[in-house]
């Protein structure tokens, strides 16, 4: 819920603190909405993925109805509150970015310092996915996509960062066989594999196989 407030933006960590946020294990920011009947909690991960809790001050319980389908006018009353306090950190301590994830970030540095190489937007209707490509022969080494899980096979419709990376055929199964890998999406199964950018797999194991991806692409 409220996830197209921060569709296609970056967590800018340094301004959270400025707008209230403190730090433990994840960025909390608690106050109060609807004439302080409830205190809401806003907690944004290292990813920048952002979820809601709601307290009931009457009662001191948790309130979950406005994660749920109910329908009612006080319930949107309650929607609309909490969407306001989200936009305002959205406006507030959010930065466009096409991909949001850590790792997502880290590889885009990776390739820029690396290979001197900026991701490239092809098509326009699908503005979530994008290539890397060499300069000399103009071939794809990598492509970052955001797509639902259960496009990977996933019990899931969460939205999910995913890198899509060359292989040499005949290692193809033997890493399928490792956690955290799946077959090539929307590219060729025999010679493509995916990862999901959500550290799963150590940074330096990613960036390990996306040099093996950009050799290939060479042939």
């Amino acid at each position: 819920m409220f996830e197209d407030i921060f569709q296609r933006k970056k967590v800018n960590i340094e301004k959270l603190e400025l707008f209230g946020f403190v730090h433990q294990d994840d960025w909390i920011y608690k106050c109060e909405i609807m004439d302080g009947e409830f205190i809401l909690t806003v907690r944004i991960d290292k990813n920048g993925n952002v979820d809601t809790n709601l307290l009931e001050v009457g009662t001191n319980e948790p309130y979950v109805l406005y994660k749920t389908n109910a329908s009612g006018t006080f319930i949107g009353d309650v929607r609309n509150a909490i969407e306001a306090v989200l936009i305002e950190i959205g406006e507030s301590c959010f930065e466009v970015a096409s991909f949001k994830t850590s790792q997502a970030q880290m590889l885009i540095e990776y390739v820029r310092n690396t290979y001197g190489d900026e991701l490239e937007f092809l098509w326009q209707k699908f503005p979530d996915y994008a290539v890397w490509r060499r300069k000399d022969n103009k071939k794809w080494y990598a492509v970052i996509l955001t797509i639902p899980k259960n496009k990977l096979g996933l019990k899931s419709n969460e939205l999910v960062e995913i890198i899509d990376l060359r292989i040499e055929p005949d290692k193809m199964k033997e890493i399928l066989q490792n956690e955290h890998y799946y077959p090539g999406w929307h590219m060729n199964k025999k010679s493509w594999y995916t990862i999901i950018l959500d550290d799963g797999i150590p940074d330096d194991e990613i960036c390990r196989q996306l040099d093996e991806s950009y050799h290939l692409a060479k042939k």
